[in-house]
């Protein structure tokens, strides 16, 4: 961080102070705790379903076979995979928004997605996690290529 010359050290310090704060503050947003989770869940079901549904809980999981979430509608839980702690808030939302749905409706029919698609990022974030899901694979794919430059592959 460079800060103007001349400034006294109580200037500079507060400076200091202001930058770790926001610091801080975004930090808390791109991980936030259980608690921010379960708030920002019930924003999202007041704001695109209408308040039609309020989760028990909402939780970050380590369970590795949680993909991104997973929910149980009769207890109206959610578990969020931690791995997603560090991906854009419109990424998070979406899966948020996703599980919430599935407290209101069970699978993936028509109805679902259209309660989905009210988060105005669905497709975004479909392509994101799609794209993060993808990479792995494709670049290990791109890596195993082993056509020399000068050489053609046969096409059938």
């Amino acid at each position: 961080m460079l800060l103007p010359t001349g400034l006294s050290h109580t200037e500079e310090q507060k400076w200091v102070d202001l930058i770790l704060q926001r610091l801080r503050s975004r930090e808390a947003y791109r991980h936030p705790s259980n608690l921010a989770l379960h708030t920002r869940a019930v924003e999202l079901a007041e704001r695109y379903l209408d308040g039609k549904v309020r989760p028990s809980s909402v939780r970050w999981a380590d369970d590795p076979r949680i993909r991104w979430g997973a929910c149980k509608p009769a207890e109206k839980t959610i578990r969020i995979a931690h791995r997603l702690a560090g991906m854009p808030g419109w990424v998070l939302d979406y899966v948020l928004m996703h599980e919430l749905v599935h407290l209101i409706v069970p699978g993936h029919g028509p109805e679902f997605w259209r309660l989905v698609n009210r988060y105005p990022h669905s497709e975004r974030a479909r392509g994101y996690l799609e794209g993060f899901t993808d990479a792995p694979r494709l670049l290990t794919a791109e890596h195993s290529h082993t056509t020399e430059p000068d050489e053609h592959p046969a096409h059938d």
